[in-house]
């Protein structure tokens, strides 16, 4: 926590004086967002990475299994003619492994295929985010039609399912690049880490294959909104902290976008991008976590993600990744938001989880496609559960329609849920760990389900409980606004 209550209502008052119009003049309604924080900077000596994704559509939670592939086997990557930059779908060479992760799949952004990823965290505890990164108008003008190539989910999704680090994910990524080229809607940026380090990667529109990644350390914060990567050197190929395509300079000086003569510095965000400068936003998160350098822990962590200075409707979900060294492989953790955290509560999943309840899966609200569709006798079960996602959002509109009132109480009921979550960690830990060690796996596993399965149902309650009782107050107090006939 931000040291004590005090502290964490000073940095709360702090962040009201920074209104949500006032960001909104210099950062876009959607784009996503990450949060990199380096171990020397943090009260446990872990990587934090945490964040958003910013997507109109539905979202659901993901535990996917450890699987092996025949040899030959392919995927399919790549756009179709229905997005924003149409391409087509081409088969890539699937790997022999693909490893366990968690994740949050969402249904639709840019018109490109369901489901679609921001990444999450794996087996290996490597954690990834993606978040927008426009590239200058001229490359983005440059897009072949069709394109061709994995796009931004293609990537992240294989990402988790083969890096065993965080700099083996951007190679991979990289390598995927420079052979099958890269599906854009406009520009995009990764954010990776494990428990001693952190890579952002810049995907740049144009069809020219040009990427670039740099290495975040152990005093590195970085906050992505959009992602942006400033001066990279001429030896990056080799440079133990810089990655990128073999013509990321020679591209630029062909186009007569970088003079090598000129004595200025090789700035990858002034040369491909749409913008040199740090957002409000950014600088704003940042500074605030800087402040607490060396005391960064879960519970600050959840606030940065949480903030309505940055946080609005269009996140689908919040996480957090707690990525230690010297912890079993099965009790990684994933925090999970169902929605927009603001309104909804950080629920842990560790990687030996092996199921999450129905009414965290994918239901058909805000699904692409389901409202010309009758019901299939499939999915009839799972539809007549409650849906986490609506739940929450419900909540959420609740809320914001009268924020002054009701966001305090609403924020201070998740951070007393949370608190007491994060108070358990040890125990569960403990617990689990002691059945491993016992060689008892299956039993330790069926723990941690009982354990994470049981708190997001709890969580679920809680949105329920808070969700009827602004509901009556509102309309008791307020009345419940309706829509303009004319929208």
């Amino acid at each position: 926590m931000i040291g004590s209550k005090a502290r964490r209502h000073t940095t709360r008052a702090f962040f009201c004086v920074f209104s949500a119009a006032t960001i909104a003049a210099t950062t876009p309604a959607v784009g996503s967002y990450g949060i990199y924080v380096g171990k020397n900077l943090t009260k446990d000596g872990s990587v934090f990475l945490g964040g958003y994704g910013d997507e109109p559509s539905s979202h659901w939670l993901e535990i996917v299994p450890r699987r092996e592939h025949a040899p030959g086997s392919t995927i399919t990557v790549g756009a179709t003619d229905e997005a924003t930059y149409p391409g087509e779908l081409i088969e890539i060479p699937q790997a022999e492994v693909t490893f366990r992760f968690i994740t949050m799949d969402y249904s639709e952004f840019a018109g490109f295929p369901a489901p679609l990823t921001n990444g999450g965290m794996n087996e290996h505890h490597v954690a990834g985010r993606d978040i927008w990164s426009p590239s200058r108008d001229e490359l983005r003008k440059m897009t072949p039609n069709p394109q061709r190539g994995p796009q931004y989910s293609d990537l992240s999704r294989i990402a988790m399912q083969r890096a065993t680090t965080a700099r083996e994910a951007v190679e991979i990524i990289g390598a995927l690049m420079d052979e099958y080229g890269f599906t854009t809607y406009g520009g995009n940026s990764h954010l990776f880490a494990d428990a001693n380090e952190g890579w952002i990667v810049i995907n740049y529109a144009g069809g020219q294959g040009l990427w670039v990644a740099e290495r975040l350390g152990p005093d590195d914060i970085r906050v992505s909104r959009p992602g942006y990567i400033g001066v990279v050197p001429e030896n990056y190929q080799e440079h133990p902290d810089f990655m990128g395509s073999p013509n990321l300079y020679s591209f630029a000086i062909e186009r007569g976008w970088y003079d090598p003569d000129s004595g200025e510095p090789f700035h990858v965000g002034k040369v491909y991008g749409s913008t040199a400068e740090k957002a409000s936003a950014v600088e704003l998160i940042e500074g605030r976590l800087k402040e607490r350098a060396g005391e960064i822990d879960l519970a600050d962590m959840f606030e940065m993600v949480r903030t309505t200075d940055v946080t609005r409707d269009t996140a689908g979900y919040g996480q957090v990744a707690h990525l230690r060294n010297d912890v079993h492989k099965e009790l990684g953790v994933l925090w999970v938001a169902a929605t927009s955290s603001t309104t909804a509560p950080f629920i842990p999943y560790r990687i030996g989880v092996q199921d999450v309840p129905p009414e965290f899966k994918r239901h058909r609200y805000l699904s692409s496609g389901e409202a010309k569709r009758f019901m299939t006798e499939s999915h009839r079960g799972l539809e007549s559960t409650r849906y986490a996602f609506r739940i929450f959002k419900r909540l959420f509109y609740l809320t914001e329609e009268h924020e002054e009132k009701f966001l305090p109480e609403v924020v201070e009921a998740l951070e007393a849920f949370e608190a007491r979550l994060v108070a358990d960690q040890e125990a569960v830990e403990q617990t689990a760990l002691t059945l491993f060690e016992a060689n008892q796996p299956e039993l330790a596993r069926r723990y941690l389900t009982y354990y994470s399965n049981t708190e997001a149902m709890n969580g679920l309650r809680l949105g329920e409980d808070l969700s009827a009782s602004i509901e009556a107050r509102t309309k008791a107090l307020f009345g419940i606004r309706q829509p303009d006939v004319a929208e």
